[in-house]
């Protein structure tokens, strides 16, 4: 090297080094940091009394962005200014506007998360379902689901219910609405009469090879 003052330097420094010498006693107390108790997702507890590890989220709650990319706001109440919070259950519109684009958007969100258990048809078959012994997913068709207000179907997929995880944290506001629209479109295309069908698509349908 070009400076061997700098090498003895480093050869003195080193030599003081003992590698071999444990690490100190930690400080009374704060063992506590390097081992804590902990659960793992999904697993039991008797901590709380439910006996379930992960806590729910508060009613109403949603992942924090201030937009998604088009500029909507994301965090949304559920009640209008100047009301009281609603309960889910108390819901029975959709608060955002219902079209066709948010009804296709619905089915792409559905198709992707709700589908591998529910169906693609919401009709409750499926191959996960197939593997479901304990309980499989209700058919969406069932009478007592098609009897759901909007505001608790938005809700279980919020909240979850029975073995059905919560999706708070995967679909947002607007995804929770537009699968809840899709999914009455779907009870609807099953359970609808021709006479519930407006005139000129009715003729449409009726001119239609069977």
């Amino acid at each position: 090297m070009k400076n061997p003052l700098a090498v003895a330097v480093l050869c003195v420094v080193a030599s003081g080094c003992d590698v071999r010498r444990p690490w100190p006693p930690l400080e009374p107390g704060l063992e506590r940091m390097m081992v804590q108790p902990r659960v793992a997702a999904y697993t039991e507890s008797d901590f709380f009394a439910d006996g379930v590890s992960m806590r729910p989220l508060p009613f109403g709650v949603v992942a924090y962005r201030s937009s998604v990319p088009d500029g909507r706001p994301l965090a949304m109440p559920l009640s209008l200014p100047g009301q009281s919070p609603a309960y889910p259950d108390d819901i029975r519109r959709i608060p955002i506007p219902v079209d066709r684009r948010l009804l296709l958007y619905g089915r792409q969100r559905f198709e992707i998360v709700c589908a591998t258990c529910h169906g693609v048809l919401g009709d409750g078959q499926s191959p996960v379902a197939d593997r479901m012994a304990l309980r499989r997913p209700p058919s969406l068709h069932d009478a007592r689901i098609r009897a759901f207000t909007v505001g608790r179907l938005y809700g279980i997929i919020e909240h979850g219910f029975g073995l059905m995880p919560s999706y708070g944290e995967v679909l947002d506001y607007r995804d929770r609405w537009a699968i809840v629209g899709y999914v009455q479109a779907l009870q609807l295309s099953r359970h609808a009469a021709i006479e519930d069908v407006p005139l000129e698509a009715r003729q449409e349908l009726e001119r239609r090879p069977p």
